[in-house]
Parts: C-alpha cells; structure tokens; sequence
C-alpha cells in the first residue's frame, strides 16, 4: 500500500479485479491516485485448461483492499465507487449462494477464470452455426467467451450446476451487484461476451440454435434482462451490509462496471495530449489505440461508425466509450508468457539470486544484463538468429484460432544467464510483433491509428515499451498514473456520483499522460524483417498440422 498526503476534495474508489490479485485506489477528483492497496486471490487448475476461482474469496479482498486505501478519509468526501473485473463466469443459486463450476462438487470454486478452455468443442460447434450475431465477434467466437462455457456446463454440470443455477453473471456485474443488491446488467460485458446487442437486445434464435433455448425460456433472467451503460448509477448505491464490508458510506453511489481492459482504455486513452508533438494531437480519439498489458494484453480501438475486423472482436456499439465503436483486439498471454518462459528457464535460480543480491526485481535485472552483453549493437539486434511465435495458449487476434501452440526458433545447447536473458528479450519481441500485427489488420479494415497509448502492468517495464515503439513505428504514451485501469474504475464511480456531465468529461479531466517514448526509425529495416520472419512462423506451424492431421 502507498499513500500520499490528501486535500479535502471529492474522492472515488476504483476496484480492479484482475487475474491474480484485486487491487482498489482512492482517486481524486483530477485523477491522481492518493492511495492504492493490493491483495492475491486463489486460482485453481483441477486439470489442464480448466481455471477456477472464489466470489467469496474476490469479495473479501476487495473489502480488504478498499478498507486499507480510506484510512483516516473521512468517507463522507467519497462520491462513487467503480469496478471493474476479468471477463469470468460467476454463478449462483437463485438464494445467491455460490454453485460449483466443477465435476468435484466444490462450491466455493464458482468462477470459470476468463482464460478457462474447457468450452474447446462447444466454442467450435458454436461456430459451425454462422450465426450473424458472430460477425460483431470478429466472425468467431472465442472461447474465453460466455456461450460456450454456459454450453459446457449444460451438458457436463446439468444436474449438480446447470439445473440449480439461479443467475449467471460476468464478474464485473457480480461485483455492481453485490455492492447494490441489483442484478441489473453492463452493457460492457453483456455486448462483448455474451452476444447482446445495444439495439436489438438477445437474440432468441442464437440461443436456441446452440443449444441453450432454456435461457430464453426465462426470459433471460439468468443472464439479464436490465440493462445499463457503463457509469450509469445501479439502484440506490452502497446498500447498509456491503457499506459495511467496505468500510464506505451506505448510499455511496455505485456505476454500471467495465471490464479490466476497457477500464484500462477508459483511464487512458481520453487524455489531453496537447503540447506534446504526438500525431493525434488535434486529431479525434479515433486515432488512438490502447493497449492494456497484463497476464493478456488487450487492443482497444474505438471508431464513429462500426468496422468489422476480421478476427478482431467488436464492433461494439457504447462497450467502452458512450456514442463510439469498439474493436478489441488481444492476446490470451503476454505477462504470463513472460513469466513462464522466464521462470521455466534453467538459469532462472541463477538470476534470481544476482537479481537479489543487487536488491532489484528479475526483470530489471535481465533489462540491465542486455545492456551489458549488447555491445555496440542496438538491444534488439541480439535476436537476430532467435525468433518466437507467442501464442503458447492459442491465438485471440487477429487469427483467433485456438489450436496454435508457442513455437521457439534458434535454440542452442547453450544454458547460461546469456541465453535466457536472449530468450525474455525474444518473447517481448514477439509479443509486440503480435501487437503490429493485430494494428496491421485493424488499419487495413479501416481504422486510422497514430498513436499507442500503453497501461497496466507490462508498461511499466522500459523494454516492453520500447520495443513496441520500435516494431510497431508509433509512439508511445504512458500515463501519469501508471495504474490507469485503477484511474478507469475511478471514473466510473465519478461518473455515478454525477459529479461529471459524462463519460468522456471524466476521461479527458482525469486522464493525465506522463512520459512518451518514440521509435528508433533507424531500426525499422530490422524489424520489418522480424516481423517477416513472426508471420513465417505461423505459416510453417499451419503446414506442419496439415501434415500430421489424421495420424
């Protein structure tokens, strides 16, 4: 926890449940976080590709968290209160008591993590339907979507989960419910993960189609029939016992949640850029792209009318930002590739006790170790002989084909500090080549992007983002606060609160940038062959299942 010394002005509490941990800032009316706290929550993995977690355990923690950063704040001067959350399947029995996502009836596992795959067979039936409400997915559903897994659970829970289930909620709308007692819906979620659509509502023939006809027969009461749009106030705020979990005030107001990723955007990509030479000065916020990087990394590109991008999910109508379009572009493991290739290394026990003993981080000190063994090369020119394709946990965007696996190329006998430190450096490569090529297909689809505006935990690491300067050729701006999904949450509970006229008011006078990196052009020939090379890659794996298909 950090804290800083606070004036008497309006606050807001902004929650972000991530995948790992929930995190809660107190935030001012100018967008400075005064004070933040973390906490770590359980993940479990009963078997391979099936991710689960506690509502229990994530309500806990974010009452831990929110009490911690109100310390000695006298709430009365706390106006809202925002989440926003992973994109995980919540459910419930029709008390409200948590049901089991899980063949060993363990109720407390009640959540099926967002990067859950079980739904493999059921997301590829879906599918095979070509059903229209598909093409504002990008023309495939991903697995890490909601139908599937609701399909999943019909057809392996139906008894012990399925036929119990009193509600299904995204954890963004679980948390906005169990602050307010209201079971009203986000548009967010609704619109990006389960198929609802801003104008026309559910669709009955597609739930029908896949299978899942027992929803609309309750006229989607399990799933949502009331609708807001992200920062609309739900019910009449705080109701006396959650006040009491969080330690704010009953009646507090709560907004409409986000999320994790579109807070990210909303926390950044509103901000006042003027001064500063970019590119999308005096241009419309279209000319922006968020990218949010965490254990996934999300891309995050608005427009005034919709573009569809093939394998690029959206357009969203009003998902993120009220009256604009959302494509959402992304990458199912970008923090946790790092870790896991970092981590896997046999090296690694070698660099964590140098990295300790010079009392700084692993990454820092693999940073640090590059410069030394660079020589009078620029970083990046050391993997000229080692290449990465990233998509160790199959490909979000823009391919969207969950069956590619990670693929290494140049590997030698050699095992030492040298080689993994080439190894970090070629999967964050590979990880910002993916990045080109997601903006590569938005661009050709019709969206006019200058500028990249990076939040979240990945941009806080100076060679993350110089490499995405370097291979993408934009620029870079980071925020003044680095948490901006923490700023993104907090406007929405601004935004609730009324204390701005709208969404995109509290975007632009709490968004605040901070420092801005540019690309190396003198580098581009390099990189442009990288980038060749990333895009052979995924074609030589195609030829190799071809190949082995049938065996």
């Amino acid at each position: 926890m950090q804290r800083e010394k606070q004036d008497p002005v309006n606050y807001y509490v902004g929650i972000d449940v991530g995948t790992a941990s929930v995190r809660a800032a107190l935030v001012d009316q100018f967008g400075t976080i005064v004070a933040h706290a973390d906490q770590s929550i359980q993940i479990w993995e009963p078997k391979p590709d099936h991710y689960e977690q506690s509502s229990d355990d994530i309500w806990a923690a974010c009452c831990t968290v929110t009490k911690k950063i109100i310390q000695g704040v006298d709430v009365a001067w706390i106006r809202g209160l925002g989440f926003d959350a992973t994109c995980s399947l919540v459910v419930v029995d029709k008390q409200f008591q948590p049901l089991a996502v899980n063949y060993e009836g363990e109720c407390k596992r009640n959540i099926i993590l967002w990067m859950d795959h079980r739904a493999a067979s059921q997301v590829d039936r879906i599918n095979g339907t070509q059903h229209s409400v598909l093409s504002y997915v990008g023309g495939v559903m991903s697995v890490e979507m909601q139908p599937p897994k609701l399909l999943w659970m019909k057809e392996n829970l139906r008894e012990s989960c399925w036929e119990k289930a009193g509600y299904f909620f995204d954890l963004p709308d679980f948390l906005s419910w169990k602050a307010t007692g209201v079971t009203a819906r986000s548009l967010c979620p609704l619109v990006c993960k389960w198929t609802y659509s801003p104008d026309k509502g559910w669709d009955d023939s597609f739930w029908k189609v896949i299978g899942l006809e027992d929803l609309v027969a309750d006229k989607y009461e399990k799933i949502g029939n009331q609708v807001l749009s992200p920062g609309a106030s739900v019910g009449n705020g705080l109701t006396p016992e959650a006040a009491k979990d969080l330690g704010l005030a009953e009646g507090t107001a709560v907004a409409a949640s986000l999320i994790d990723a579109h807070a990210g955007g909303l926390g950044v990509i509103g901000a006042d850029v003027k001064g500063h030479n970019l590119p999308c000065e005096n241009q419309p916020v279209t000319s922006r792209l968020a990218v949010i990087c965490g254990t996934s990394s999300c891309h995050m590109g608005i427009s005034d009318a919709p573009i569809f991008v093939p394998g690029v999910w959206g357009p969203y109508y009003s998902a993120m930002v009220p009256g604009f379009w959302l494509n959402e572009g992304g990458q199912s493991a970008t923090g946790k590739l790092i870790d896991h290739v970092v981590r896997g290394h046999v090296a690694f026990p070698e660099l964590q006790a140098k990295a300790a003993a010079s009392a700084q981080n692993i990454y820092t000190y693999l940073n640090s170790h590059l410069d030394l063994i660079k020589k009078s090369l620029p970083v990046g020119f050391l993997t000229v002989d080692l290449h990465v394709w990233p998509d160790f946990h199959g490909n979000r965007s823009p391919l969207a084909d969950l069956t590619l696996k990670g693929m290494v190329v140049g590997l030698t006998l050699y095992q030492g500090l040298d080689e993994l430190a080439l190894i970090y450096l070629a999967t964050i490569q590979a990880i910002a080549l993916g990045t080109r090529h997601i903006l590569e297909t938005m661009q050709s689809a019709g969206h006019h992007i200058s500028t990249l505006f990076l939040c979240g935990g990945l941009s806080k690491n100076p060679l993350f983002v110089e490499m995405h300067a370097d291979i993408t050729g934009k620029p870079i701006v980071l925020s003044k606060e680095v948490e901006s999904v923490l700023v993104g949450a907090a406007i929405l509970g601004a935004c609730a609160s009324g204390d701005f006229a709208s969404v995109q008011e509290a975007m632009e006078r709490m968004g605040k940038i901070g420092k801005i990196v540019l690309p190396n052009h003198r580098d581009k020939r390099f990189y442009d062959k990288k980038y060749e090379v990333f895009l052979k890659l995924v074609e030589h794996q195609r030829e190799y299942k071809a190949i082995m298909q049938g065996v």
